[in-house]
């Protein structure tokens, strides 16, 4: 092969890409978890009812189990997980307390609009120990928003319904606008779930909480349609070089 180079041949402009937003999110977010104390797992988008749903202390009655929400697959024996609280099962029922978890990941539902997608990824996390309160869980969420939004950022808790936890809450911080905005759930982990994983409800409790991680990343990068994440715009894209 000849070392020459031939004047006419065209130059090839190479261009650098960047990594998606969504990673951007999802590895800022798993990366200050894992900076205090809890351990990155996964497991299969494809789940049993048993862990998405059963384990999950959700009833055969609740409407999320129906399939104008949840995709099933195989007939009803099978579905594409909902949420990432089946790795956390998975998780309990491998591991003994004291432990920490997060779970990281692609969820489906059948939701399609300027703020939902039937594809999306969450970010849930647990943590199993004696004596854990709400006032631990609170403690946990300041440090997550703190992190994401800012020491000055104003947040509140309300009083919500969760069947896998008990007190049940979900957490709104206060943009620039003055409007109150959700980002996460959370709760004390339900004694019926620690008890379907063989952990002692007596003398163990637990904290979970649970983010979309698109929802973040709409608000950390002032996004106003989540669609814009998934149509390969590299005019979009670039931005996050």
């Amino acid at each position: 092969m000849s070392d020459k180079k031939d004047i006419n041949e065209p130059n090839i402009i190479k261009v650098e890409g960047s990594r998606h937003p969504i990673n951007l999110t999802k590895d800022r977010i798993i990366n200050f978890l894992q900076s205090v104390g809890f351990e990155a797992i996964d497991g299969p988008e494809i789940e049993s009812e048993e862990y998405n749903f059963d384990m999950l202390n959700i009833k055969e009655s609740h409407p999320a189990r129906q399939m104008h929400d949840t995709f099933y697959v195989e007939g009803r024996s099978r579905v594409l997980r909902t949420h990432t609280s089946p790795v956390q099962i998975r998780g309990m029922l491998e591991r003994t307390p004291p432990l920490a978890l997060i779970s990281g990941g692609k969820v489906y539902r059948k939701d399609d609009d300027a703020t939902h997608l039937p594809m999306f990824h969450q970010i849930e996390g647990i943590c199993i120990d004696k004596d854990i309160s709400f006032a631990n869980l609170k403690s946990l969420i300041f440090k997550i928003v703190h992190e994401l939004f800012g020491e000055d950022n104003q947040i509140r808790f309300r009083p919500s319904y969760f069947p896998f936890t008990e007190p049940s809450a979900e957490v709104d911080i206060l943009s620039k606008e003055g409007k109150w905005l959700e980002i996460l759930g959370c709760g004390i982990v339900n004694p019926i779930v620690l008890k379907n994983c063989k952990i002692d409800h007596e003398l163990y409790s637990g904290l979970a909480f649970g983010l979309g991680i698109e929802r973040i990343a709409m608000l950390l990068y002032e996004v106003n349609d989540i669609r814009e994440f998934y149509k390969s715009n590299l005019d979009f894209l670039n931005q996050f070089k």
